[in-house]
């Protein structure tokens, strides 16, 4: 059964398309195609998304969400356009050379594939399981043609677009073929995130995360294939240009990051290797098999972290020395400035976390409103450094999310002697977004914070694009969330819980701190080319779409803010 227009529309949704239709209307006649694909993309997921909310329940997401598809799909391949719409200005300018604005095409295609394969994915599943409740089921003509018509002219305008920046059509396909692995991988590592992890997230949730997963380690793929084989093969041959000028702070994250997930995966295989072994003696004591495990853990760890990712980011970046003292060298190149911020930063984490700790144990205060003071603190802590240290804050995120996922591993895997120790103290932060198998909201900030600063290196003509996540998120969000809690009477709708007045206080929250950041940059490094009315569009779409979203607004609107702030 097919909805109306009307019922079709609600206010995701709605919010959702004026966010697409904002960056299409600032898009230069050059990017066409771009814009012609996402319109296709999101007109595809709206229909997905549709059929989703009125057929079986495919797999076990967050209780309490919708599926959120349509908002998942076009969230980053958008993301990706806007920054292709800003480095086409500074190509203009002949600020950039064009193999970085090349790079930036292919990742919005690379982010489109991986959002069109997992509705593709979706659109057979849901005829699968509609046949199997009803052998007599016969899909709808009409939306058989409809699907394989967006499938086809995306593809079509896919190949077109790819052709335009390849030399050859032997380099075209190469192209093409990598877009088709990025839409496989994406497809199998949405299946393993909802079945490893269930009710931990949302469809939309899932289909970010993968899509973000994909396109970042598939980067890296292609950075090492291209570096590995620069001497034997031509460039060329490689279906991504990776000619652009990368940093040592986001090759050393790329790789802390990329030795987490080798680790997880040789450590698992190990442990079950171990305990296979190890099954038909049961005569040893449980404490010694948890400090046999443990001891196999920090081992692997530490092995992994000083040796093999190390490896990797010699390979891919010259470094001087070894990545780990190069690190020392730059925290002790301006020792005054980065030590003070580091101690200002342990300072106030131990202070904050031990009051709020205390709070949570004993007090009955609502715990989504108590957690809106880590955004605060996440404000305190991220406003100085990004104004005035903002590349040891690129470091210092990296190394914060690195601790927080060995941590969510520990916990995960009740490690020995800190698994469930961790555990407690993380489940006192917890709310209903979170779930004993995974605990995200940690992650969602400190991600929705670092996001914009890391994607904003290189070409900036935009101050406020760093602040994008610490203006939606520590300012924005939280100011929503307690005059709404405290004053709120109007509700967007009578299921929902967001008040008019938590978000008309948001909106003006995130402009008037935007009225002081902007001066402020000014008369330190920045040139202030930000407008008034582009940014009052930017903050007020974020607002309702934190009004309307039953999604991880952590991970969303940080996201959307800054791909507003881009045009």
């Amino acid at each position: 059964m097919v909805a109306s227009p009307l019922t079709a529309i609600n206010g995701e949704r709605a919010v959702v398309f004026f966010f697409v239709f904002r960056v299409l209307s600032s898009l230069p006649l050059s990017l066409l195609p771009h814009a012609l694909s996402l319109s296709l993309l999101s007109v595809f997921s709206l229909f997905v998304e549709i059929r989703a909310d009125g057929s079986l329940s495919l797999f076990k997401t967050r209780p309490g969400a919708s599926s959120g598809i349509m908002l998942g799909a076009v969230t980053l391949p958008t993301v990706m356009l806007s920054k292709l719409i800003q480095l086409s200005r500074a190509f203009s300018l002949q600020q950039i050379e064009i193999g970085e604005l090349e790079h930036m095409t292919m990742q919005f295609w690379a982010a489109s594939a991986c959002c069109c394969g997992v509705l593709i994915f979706l659109s057979i599943l849901m005829w699968c399981a509609a046949y199997n409740k009803n052998p007599h089921f016969s899909c709808s003509v009409w939306d058989a043609k409809f699907s394989l018509s967006c499938v086809i002219l995306f593809s079509v305008v896919c190949c077109i677009s790819l052709a335009t920046i390849s030399h050859t059509g032997f380099n075209t396909a190469l192209k093409l073929l990598w877009l088709l692995c990025h839409g496989f991988a994406a497809v199998k590592l949405i299946q393993h995130l909802l079945n490893t992890f269930p009710c931990c997230a949302s469809i939309g949730e899932a289909l970010l995360l993968t899509s973000g997963l994909v396109l970042y380690f598939g980067d890296m793929l292609a950075c090492t294939i291209s570096k590995v084989c620069r001497l034997l093969v031509s460039p060329e041959l490689v279906s991504i240009r990776y000619g652009i000028k990368r940093s040592e702070i986001g090759i050393i994250i790329q790789g802390v990051l990329l030795g987490l997930l080798i680790f997880s995966a040789v450590f698992k295989f190990v442990i079950h290797l171990w305990e296979y072994f190890c099954r038909a003696d049961n005569s040893e004591p449980r404490k010694n098999k948890e400090i046999r495990r443990s001891l196999i853990f920090f081992a692997s760890l530490g092995f992994t972290m000083i040796v093999v990712a190390p490896s990797w980011m010699m390979i891919v970046l010259d470094f001087d020395v070894h990545p780990i003292l190069w690190i020392f060298h730059f925290v002790l190149s301006e020792p005054l400035k980065q030590l003070s911020l580091c101690i200002y930063w342990l300072g106030l984490i131990y202070a904050s976390v031990l009051r709020f700790y205390n709070i949570s144990k004993n007090s009955k205060i609502e715990r989504i409103l108590l957690r809106k003071y880590y955004h605060l603190l996440a404000v305190s802590m991220f406003l100085p450094a990004l104004i005035y240290q903002p590349k040891f804050l690129d470091l210092a995120f990296g190394a914060a999310l690195a601790v927080f996922l060995v941590l969510e591993i520990i916990r995960v895997w009740r490690i020995w002697p800190l698994g469930q120790l961790v555990h407690q103290f993380m489940s006192a932060f917890t709310d209903h977004r979170d779930s004993d198998i995974l605990i995200v909201s940690h992650f969602s900030l400190l991600l929705g914070c670092a996001l914009p600063i890391w994607m904003s290196s290189g070409f900036n003509d935009r101050p406020l694009i760093p602040f994008a996540g610490i203006l939606s998120l520590g300012i924005g969000d939280t100011m929503a969330s307690m005059v709404g809690h405290k004053y709120g009477v109007l509700r967007w709708s009578k299921t929902g819980k967001k008040t008019i007045e938590g978000t008309a206080a948001g909106i003006v929250s995130v402009l008037a701190a935007c009225s002081v950041l902007l001066p402020l940059l000014a008369s330190t490094r920045y040139i202030p080319t930000q407008h008034w009315f582009p940014l009052l569009i930017a903050v007020t779409t974020s607002g309702l779409l934190e009004a309307y979203t039953a999604q991880l607004d952590n991970a969303f609107i940080p996201l959307v803010f800054y791909s507003l702030l881009c045009l």
